[in-house]
């Protein structure tokens, strides 16, 4: 096959070589409400093309790929503990939920993952869509998990905060500490 970065022969569908020179992770810090953050490995541009392949049938491989050399790295270095990882709308909608692969690569001794649980029950596409359209569309997530845990939210991409949000909110009724937000991508202008 060849790599959907560099077009060269690879076992892989990022080839090793892109895998080390353009997947590097950074580590972005966002405010989205006072004392609240969302923490991203890539700025929307830098993975653009790769966050797309969430619509293709070979995307799982892509956000596996992605999931490793940020939030499994991530994980690893994560020093608190007893720590769920809580995947926002990890529904199948397209071929696989890119949030459920990123939730399950934090997986480790001080964070497991937990599935399932906090669901959106408004399907609009968000994708394109203003500020003004988010917040006059609301997810109107339920959860159905346990209470009374400490939180990390996880999301392929940040782009106004008001999903990560209403998230939190509904967590928060329910009992939980929502700590903070990984998202793989930041895709604010600033």
């Amino acid at each position: 096959m060849r790599c959907i970065s560099c077009q060269n022969l690879s076992f892989s569908i990022i080839c090793k070589r892109c895998q080390k020179t353009l997947l590097k992770p950074g580590f972005n810090k966002r405010e989205l409400e006072k004392d609240f953050f969302v923490y991203s490995f890539y700025s929307y541009e830098e993975i653009k093309d790769l966050l797309l392949t969430k619509y293709e049938l070979y995307g799982h491989r892509v956000f596996n790929i992605l999931a490793k050399h940020s939030f499994e790295k991530f994980a690893k270095n994560f020093k608190y503990e007893d720590i769920v990882a809580i995947p926002i709308d990890d529904h199948t909608r397209h071929q696989f939920s890119q949030s459920a692969i990123l939730a399950k690569h934090l997986y480790s001794k001080n964070i497991k993952p937990v599935y399932s649980t906090l669901r959106a029950t408004n399907t609009i596409k968000y994708a394109g869509k203003d500020l003004a359209f988010r917040k006059n569309n609301p997810r109107n997530f339920k959860y159905r998990g346990k209470k009374d845990l400490n939180v990390i939210l996880i999301d392929d991409l940040v782009t106004t905060g008001t999903t990560i949000l209403e998230a939190k909110k509904v967590l928060e009724e329910k009992g939980c500490t929502v700590l903070f937000t990984l998202t793989l991508a930041d895709a604010s202008k600033e």
